[in-house]
């Protein structure tokens, strides 16, 4: 995912301060800033740049607004054994879900799994963050989370779930972890957000208009489609594994209850929910066993035949090359995200390197 113009690049490293001295201006505490930087950045590093920085705004206008709690004092609510119950205190969703993470990770050290449900948490980016902190730590990780309606069924013409995503990472000796994190939509909905700020065609099949017609224009793009094309009951029914986990069995608000992500109201939580799970393989077998069963798995895999002028990959690998590429030469924002950021500098008195 090449980047054209040094000019117009601005490194990993810039980016991570200045957004952490942008939720810092807002008045959110340093645990906020932390974790919704940490989050962004897992997202713009890896190449989902629907899910990255790009968030910053949005994100800053729920802090001002109130929708956001700048100060939450997240506690356990509940449980027992190996899962417990958190309300994350109307945080920044990358703090409910970290914190959630890092608990589950504890209970899966003791009990060889750990289960936490996030009550009263917000948008939390991209799954994949969560999933994978449980695999730095040498465990598979999972993570749930809804959101507002913006996905249609499978042959239905109205918003019923939201991206509702699954991440899934598994910690694989010696080099980065397997890593699953998909929306359960074709795309999600940040990425229409992107392609019109792109200016870009949408694919097909991933988008519809306001009667359930699909459409590949952004502008006109009023709901998404499930996962699936034409067989799109499967990322419908996906969809609704996350609902259940990230709603139901948390007490919050399903996806047709919740206020819409782009407000207007921005001064009113909005009660998502979330999931997170953390399984330790030493509780199942040997670490060497599951070691080589892991490096035999993703090694056979890739070497996989694969059609003319294509490549077998296993889930992760194209995200982490776009990381690595990041890492030495920096990124470039989209135009959208660029002006924005200029806007937030001028605000906050920041200093932002780009023009």
């Amino acid at each position: 995912m090449a980047q054209s113009n040094s000019e117009d690049r601005v490194s990993l490293a810039q980016l991570d301060e200045f957004c952490r001295q942008a939720f810092l201006a807002t008045g959110a505490d340093q645990a906020t800033a932390d974790a919704a930087t940490r989050a962004m950045l897992h997202g713009t590093t890896l190449g989902v740049d629907s899910h990255g920085v790009r968030l910053l705004p949005h994100y800053l206008k729920s802090l001002e607004g109130g929708r956001l709690n700048r100060t939450p004092e997240p506690k356990k609510v509940g449980g027992f054994g190996a899962v417990e119950v958190l309300d994350a205190d109307d945080a920044h969703g990358a703090l409910g879900a970290y914190l959630g993470m890092d608990r589950a990770a504890d209970l899966a050290r003791q009990f060889g799994i750990g289960a936490v449900a996030i009550r009263n948490n917000s948008h939390f980016g991209p799954a994949g963050a969560y999933a994978l902190e449980a695999a730095r730590q040498g465990l598979i990780g999972i993570a749930f989370c809804n959101s507002d309606s913006f996905v249609r069924l499978h042959d239905g013409a109205m918003r019923f779930h939201g991206t509702n995503p699954i991440a899934v990472a598994v910690p694989v000796a010696g080099e980065n972890p397997w890593l699953l994190d998909m929306a359960t939509s074709a795309i999600p909905y940040n990425r229409v957000q992107l392609y019109r700020s792109l200016g870009r065609t949408l694919p097909g099949a991933t988008a519809s208009d306001t009667q359930g017609v699909d459409t590949t224009d952004a502008e006109l793009a009023d709901m998404l489609a499930p996962l699936g094309g034409e067989f799109g009951f499967k990322g419908a029914a996906l969809a609704g594994v996350a609902e259940i986990f990230s709603a139901v069995l948390t007490g919050m608000k399903l996806s047709f209850d919740i206020a819409p992500m782009p407000g207007p109201d921005f001064s009113t939580p909005r009660g998502l929910g979330a999931f997170v799970m953390a399984l330790n393989p030493d509780a199942f077998l040997d670490r060497a066993r599951f070691d080589a069963g892991m490096r035999r798995y993703v090694m056979t895999l890739r070497e996989s035949p694969a059609r003319q002028d294509m490549q077998v990959m296993a889930p992760g690998d194209r995200e982490w090359r776009v990381a690595e590429e990041r890492r030495m030469i920096g990124v470039t924002l989209d135009p959208a995200t660029r002006s924005e950021f200029r806007r937030i500098a001028d605000k906050f008195g920041l200093e932002w390197p780009l023009t």
